[in-house]
């Protein structure tokens, strides 16, 4: 079995005999990511971004050193179907605490088991080796987070366990790559003038969400990578596809709305997170990381000519006013928060702590 030395140190941090195990990792900043499936970008949980859950912290350190949680991936019924999680107590998340009891459910959907192209066989097949913590052909199973253990031919989740194995919905097992394209600009008056916020006195800044079709939640339009893919193709594809609708729209169309999303990702931009993402379908064997990134119109002109059209597997689209009132699906809140800090806009009513018991 691979152990990571980073886990081990964790272990003996101050802190680790709270009732969550606490787990450091350190990016790959060379990894980069390749598709998992059609399944789509991961999405988050209905608190502020600071305060998501009080419960299983996870020091999941990206190059922000960011703490993220472990909450959503213990969430039941699984997604699309009506299993239910093993019950996983607080003091037990981290896998450096003994549980031999621990006796999880095995769920892998029947549209990964059908071996689609974007789906890995199962397991113990005939004549796939998969090679884990690295590139595997055209498949990346490096993480974004460092090194991740394999116990029994199966990687291990390295946020803790979720009381599922198996695949469920996702295609790879281990990390599963996607993309987040936020796309934002100022919020303007009839006349073009900035609009700030009665209280905070911040400008309001806006972002292109969708609402998903499989659980109705808005989210950042994004997906999968495929196979090979370079992460900046990865987000002009699934912006263009999910919130402008380019798979429907004519070969003329097309030619202008490339030219368009060209200028959009061409320009500068920043990375707002790398790593594992708190997602409803995560197990103990397979789980979603992304990039996101931030690309901001200043002027708007250039979104003015990318009128927004619901498309893919987005049921609606629209620009929304950032806050942390917003309620997003799974890691998109904390997302969103990280670029209203890049660009000085506003965030909160209340100057002080966001985080009520």
């Amino acid at each position: 079995m691979l152990l990571l030395a980073g886990a081990l140190r964790a272990a003996a941090a101050p802190g680790f005999a709270r009732a969550v195990a606490v787990i450091s990792f350190t990016v790959a900043l060379s990894a980069r990511p390749a598709r998992c499936g059609p399944q789509r970008r991961p999405l988050l949980s209905n608190l502020s971004a600071n305060c998501w859950s009080h419960l299983h912290p996870v020091n999941m350190f990206n190059s922000y050193n960011v703490k993220f949680y472990h909450s959503k991936a213990l969430t039941s019924p699984y997604p699309g179907s009506h299993v239910e999680r093993s019950q996983v107590p607080e003091d037990k998340v981290g896998w450096l605490i003994e549980w031999k009891d621990y006796n999880p459910v095995e769920y892998t959907a029947m549209s990964v088991l059908a071996g689609p192209i974007w789906a890995d066989p199962q397991i113990n097949d005939k004549g796939f080796s998969p090679k884990f913590n690295e590139r595997d052909g055209e498949v990346e199973r490096k993480s974004l987070n460092g090194l991740y253990v394999v116990e029994n031919g199966r990687p291990r989740n390295p946020a803790g366990r979720t009381g599922l194995t198996g695949r469920g919905l996702l295609g790879r097992w281990g990390p599963n790559h996607a993309a987040d394209p936020v796309v934002t600009r100022w919020k303007r008056d009839r006349s073009g003038n900035k609009i700030a916020h009665p209280v905070s006195g911040k400008n309001i800044l806006q972002f292109v969400a969708i609402k998903r079709r499989d659980c109705g939640e808005w989210a950042i339009p994004g997906g999968m990578v495929d196979p090979g893919e370079k992460i900046s193709a990865t987000l002009k594809r699934e912006f263009g596809e999910e919130a402008l609708n380019s798979l429907q729209k004519s070969p003329e169309e097309k030619v202008e709305l490339e030219k368009q999303l060209h200028k959009l990702f061409s320009q500068e931009h920043f990375v707002v997170y790398r790593g594992y993402v708190d997602d409803p379908r995560n197990t103990d064997n397979a789980w979603i990381e992304t990039e996101a990134v931030n690309y901001h119109d200043e002027t708007g002109e250039t979104m003015d000519n990318l009128p927004l059209e619901a498309g893919d597997d987005a049921g609606l689209v629209k620009w929304v006013d950032i806050s942390e009132k917003l309620k997003l699906y799974a890691s998109h809140s904390y997302f969103i928060k990280n670029v209203t800090e890049k660009w000085g806009a506003h965030w909160s009513e209340d100057p002080g702590p966001e985080c009520r018991e």
